[in-house]
């Protein structure tokens, strides 16, 4: 996985790299209980300050999306179930609803969202998929 940053962007760094970490998981580019570079390690290939990376890494334990393995390192963690059926539904209507208002402002009819919606489905691994 090849982490990039935007200098130029508005979105802060540590942001730009939690949004490309949980993306990659979401791909399957990285699996539960795969270890992510260190801090060092990805401060040096995106060319930020260690404390950048600790930053996302830090926000990315705290979600629960990495698991700090102490000596060894930080590693994706297990998909859990924590949150409730609604409160899950609830954060994914959050979610939708900037994206829906977009796509309307775009000009899309909801059945060319529906479409394009699909077709990025097939590049992400889906719990239970054998992917």
């Amino acid at each position: 996985m090849g982490f990039h940053v935007n200098t130029a962007s508005r979105v802060p760094i540590y942001q730009q790299l939690v949004r490309q970490v949980r993306e990659a998981i979401a791909r399957g580019e990285f699996r539960p209980d795969e270890r992510l570079p260190s801090v060092r390690e990805l401060a040096r290939e995106v060319a930020v300050n260690p404390n950048t990376v600790a930053r996302a890494y830090t926000e990315l334990e705290r979600d629960g999306t990495l698991v700090s393995r102490p000596g060894l390192g930080l590693f994706v963690a297990r998909p859990g179930t924590d949150l409730t059926r609604a409160a899950r539904d609830r954060r994914l209507r959050e979610l939708l609803d900037p994206f829906l208002t977009e796509a309307v402002h775009l000009g899309y009819s909801a059945d060319e969202v529906l479409r394009l919606v699909a077709r990025q489905v097939e590049g992400f691994r889906w719990p239970g998929d054998g992917r």
